[in-house]
């Protein structure tokens, strides 16, 4: 009787087996439920440069940074919806020096183009730091291509005058000319009318301001420090930077730089700014 008993159990067993009949699993919804599917274990990937967390820099951003000796820059906040820089319908073109903001970024302006080093333009692609170039004809005209793929990365194309005058010296109507004939070459060149202009060595007057509206600038772009071969350049006493410091540097070579390199002295200039715990923003998203 008991191998009677045992041999119905296991073939009840074996025909529960076939029809896929089993005991409701904890987690099952009720009675009639489908059973739950089977469960799989997705491969591990292997994330790429492209697969890493928002915010986060993939691996070949920071290789890329290790390349010029650099730790990577904490990515810059959110541009401000409303620029925080505006000039006033037929209002007077606004003088700047910084950026009025709480956040710790500051912009890089580079002056005039005279340098042409093609390791520059690698280390821009290769960083992704956002500079603004104030170019001037005199310095860039015999080889305006250099700076072509500079402004197709993305860097802001600005205005430095035709021949770098000192613009006090001269009259309205002349400035007006320097500005507006640089306005014009930067647009015929690179398809894009620079909205931003600095005067050379810093200085202008109200006829520059005159001058530079009639040409369709919305700002006059001065500096808080400058970068020199190793070190910045204050104008203010606490010799440090703050929240919005508009920084100018310059295309310059070993002949101006004391033998060291346009790509040096920018990873100098980095340096400082990252020491200071700051970051670097794009001035056109803010003017």
């Amino acid at each position: 009787m008991k191998k009677t008993i045992a041999l119905w159990a296991a073939l009840t067993a074996v025909a529960l087996l076939v029809t896929g009949c089993s005991a409701q699993q904890p987690g099952a919804e009720g009675p009639g439920a489908s059973p739950a599917p089977a469960r799989t274990t997705a491969p591990a990937v292997e994330p790429s440069a492209g697969d890493e967390a928002p915010g986060a820099l993939g691996r070949a951003a920071a290789a890329a940074y290790r390349k010029w000796g650099l730790k990577p820059f904490a990515a810059p906040p959110a541009p401000p919806a409303v620029k925080p820089v505006l000039r006033r319908a037929g209002g007077q073109v606004p003088v700047i020096s910084e950026i009025p903001t709480t956040e710790k970024i500051v912009f890089i302006t580079i002056d005039d183009g005279a340098e042409k080093d093609p390791e520059f333009v690698t280390m821009m692609k290769d960083l992704g730091v956002p500079v603004t170039m104030f170019l001037t004809d005199s310095a860039i005209r015999g080889d305006y291509a250099y700076f072509a793929p500079l402004v197709a990365q993305g860097h802001g194309l600005a205005n430095h005058t035709l021949t770098h005058p000192d613009l006090r010296t001269l009259p309205q109507d002349a400035q007006r000319r320097e500005i507006c004939g640089q306005r014009t070459k930067l647009k015929d060149r690179y398809g894009t009318a620079p909205r931003l202009f600095r005067p050379p060595y810093g200085n202008w007057n109200e006829a520059t301001r005159a001058a530079a509206a009639e040409c369709g600038v919305d700002a006059i772009v001065l500096w808080r420090e400058s970068m020199q071969i190793k070190n910045m350049q204050y104008q203010r006493g606490d010799r440090k930077l703050h929240p919005g410091d508009i920084v100018l540097a310059h295309f310059r070579g070993p002949s101006e730089l004391k033998g060291r390199t346009m790509t040096e002295m920018t990873a100098t200039m980095l340096r400082r700014i990252q020491e200071q715990g700051f970051t670097v923003a794009r001035l056109e998203d803010y003017v």
